[in-house]
């Protein structure tokens, strides 16, 4: 951020004054004055653009920047976003951390996938830098961090929904699952799902894992999943592996009805995916893209027409997050000439204060405990005709 000093001499003509400060302002993007310049805070973002996970990366990168036009719009306050590849690796995610921070990031979207997230969040609390992350949900993003907050729902929070909404809308009466036992994300949700399914009477007759590296053939858990009888497959895994197992499912002639989580969001437009392989998938999620309210239909139509594409959950997450930055800097009075620190201790104040609720696209009247975790509502959704209907 740029600091404008203040000239004062008596040799100094009121034309000399004018040309310095005009020179002061040159090459500021987001202002043209001293003035203005204070307005702006620098948000960062760090996330998978390139890689296997980019799909989630660059779309919370899109609806952050549709975010931040209509913020910018409203001539308040002014939010400047650099958003930084890490390609899903922790090392880069921390080198991006701290190019960002050379920038001068004054408040950081965290990172967008959990492991990166874990390592940045212990970087940016010992900072002081307040991180609102769209969609790294293990707990561990947010333990013992004080400048650590989620948009996104929690692991923990999404297994139970999950075992509840099944059981709740009677989708099965066999369950199996397959989770990834190498991934933090797909591993927390399974251990909650599994304990409320015990709560809620659920009969789970198969549990099967695999591996980063044995994510290529599902044929023998499959193969035991179909012994088993079971009529409903639950899947807290990413849409990568789940694509594999919709595909390998369909060539033996197997077809249970399939449930997922979060990270499933973004199959759809998976390069070379069959999508009516999908067809029938159910999930739980705080954002379905054809709700009728007037927030969703704005930003979908705004996606539609800047992207080429239907927004997805992480788009919707990257979007809450700017609006609720900008709802909170509102609120604690922020300006863009605080200190980082400052900024922080101010955000956290007023993310945990009893009276600040956010009405977004992901949820209705959202609040932040002080652990970091958001309070919203998951909608359930499938898949019908290549595209996410909310059920």
């Amino acid at each position: 951020m740029k600091k404008f000093t203040k000239i004062a001499s008596l040799a100094l003509t009121a034309v000399m004054a004018a040309t310095c400060l005009a020179g002061c302002g040159a090459g500021s993007s987001t202002s043209g004055s001293a003035s203005e310049d204070k307005k702006v805070i620098k948000i960062g973002g760090i996330g998978p653009l390139t890689g296997a996970a980019a799909i989630y990366g660059q779309a919370v990168k899109n609806g952050a920047e549709i975010a931040l036009d209509e913020v910018n719009a409203k001539g308040d306050l002014k939010f400047e976003l650099k958003f930084e590849d890490d390609e899903n690796d922790a090392e880069k995610a921390v080198n991006a951390y701290n190019n960002l921070k050379d920038w001068g990031m004054q408040v950081s979207m965290g990172t967008v996938t959990t492991q990166p997230c874990i390592a940045v969040s212990a970087e940016s609390n010992s900072d002081g830098m307040f991180a609102l992350t769209p969609s790294a949900s293990a707990p561990d993003v947010v333990k013992d961090k004080d400048f650590m907050f989620q948009m996104c729902f929690s692991d923990p929070n999404q297994g139970v929904a999950s075992a509840k909404y099944i059981k709740e809308q009677n989708l099965g009466e066999k369950i199996a699952i397959i989770y990834n036992n190498s991934d933090v994300y797909s591993t927390g949700i399974y251990q909650k799902f599994t304990s409320e399914a015990q709560n809620q009477g659920l009969n789970v007759v198969c549990v099967k894992t695999f591996t980063d590296d044995s994510a290529n053939d599902f044929t023998s858990q499959l193969n035991e999943i179909k012994a088993a009888g079971a009529d409903l497959v639950y899947l807290p895994i990413y849409y990568t592996p789940a694509s594999l197992i919709l595909t390998q499912a369909k060539k033996m002639q197997y077809e249970p009805k399939f449930f997922g989580v979060d990270g499933m969001d973004g199959i759809l437009t998976l390069e070379g995916f069959d999508k009516s392989l999908a067809e029938g998938v159910m999930l739980l999620t705080p954002f379905t893209a054809d709700a009728q309210d007037e927030a969703t239909k704005s930003f979908v139509k705004k996606y539609n027409e800047k992207y080429k594409e239907t927004p997805n959950q992480f788009a919707a997450d990257g979007y809450d997050v700017v609006n609720a930055i900008y709802e909170a800097c509102k609120k604690a009075g922020i300006t863009g000439d605080m200190t980082s620190e400052e900024i922080g201790k101010k955000l956290v104040d007023t993310f945990t204060s009893a009276d600040f609720k956010i009405d977004g696209i992901t949820g209705t009247g959202m609040t932040w405990s002080k652990d970091g975790e958001v309070s919203k509502e998951p909608k359930g959704m499938v898949i019908k005709n290549g595209a996410y209907v909310g059920m």
